[in-house]
């Protein structure tokens, strides 16, 4: 699958559970939108993702990518329960970060 290279390192970020690269694919001001809570900026987003990663173990396998909608469906397994679960992920990419993540 060709994803661009913000969303691969993202993948990436996660995969391997760092926070500060997860977060570095983001702008400043991003917005990320989970489980109804929204988390503004970078250290926002590296606190939330930190949290999560160690609560979960969260893991993403990518399934399929839509230019036109700019959504990536993935596979994500970890230590919640339903593991592993399919979750579209919508984004907004500007100069190559993430400015707008909604998880649903």
């Amino acid at each position: 699958m060709n994803l661009p290279k913000v969303l691969a390192d993202l993948v990436a970020a996660q995969n391997k559970a760092d926070s500060s690269a997860y977060a570095n694919c983001f702008s400043d001001t991003a917005v990320v939108f989970d489980e109804g809570k929204k988390h503004t900026g970078k250290a926002a987003i590296k606190n939330w993702i930190a949290k999560a990663n160690q609560a979960y173990k969260t893991k993403m396998k990518p399934l399929n990518y839509s230019t036109t909608k700019q959504t990536l469906d993935a596979e994500i397994s970890g230590t919640f329960p339903g593991s592993p679960l399919v979750l579209t992920y919508q984004f907004e990419i500007q100069e190559g970060q993430i400015q707008l993540l909604k998880i649903v």
